[in-house]
């Protein structure tokens, strides 16, 4: 499983209190059932923070780096970047998962701001749902990338003073 070996907030004394923090979280529209849960799990960390929380929802995964930019460029602390992207018989898989990953890295170094990547890029339906915090998940991809989100944003104010 991808998600095997990934480091926990206690073992990194990593921050996950979002008080005081502005979170926006954009999702993508595609693969309905499997973006839902990742959007629940998002929603769960960030809820249970303290961070003020808000929700832009575009067409896909292609969509989340402008959106994402805006919502930092007009006041977010952080966003949650969260998209479902299945291969097909075709190349667009690769055109996306590319220009989504580009574009997210581009706009958290453009803006300074951490943006928590929680865009699946899988093979079939089955690998999202064992992805996307739903009952029968072995992973909670919506709540690691909300909570890596908040992690990092404190630990830019860290390195801000």
């Amino acid at each position: 499983m991808s998600g095997d070996g990934q480091p926990t907030a206690d073992s990194l004394s990593l921050d996950t209190d979002g008080s005081g923090l502005r979170v926006t979280i954009v999702s993508g529209l595609w693969h309905t059932r499997i973006s839902d849960g990742l959007l629940g799990g998002a929603r769960r960390v960030l809820d249970a923070s303290g961070a003020e929380v808000s929700l832009v929802q575009v067409p896909g995964s292609f969509e989340l780096p402008v959106a994402a930019k805006a919502a930092l460029e007009n006041g977010a602390d952080a966003v949650v970047a969260l998209g479902v992207i299945v291969r097909g018989e075709t190349p667009h898989f690769d055109y996306v998962a590319a220009a989504a990953t580009d574009g997210l890295t581009r706009v958290a170094l453009d803006t300074g701001k951490p943006v928590g990547f929680g865009v699946l890029t899988v093979d079939d339906e089955q690998q999202g749902l064992d992805r996307a915090g739903l009952p029968d998940s072995k992973e909670d991809v919506g709540a690691r990338a909300a909570g890596a989100a908040l992690a990092m944003a404190h630990v830019l104010r860290g390195l801000r003073g």
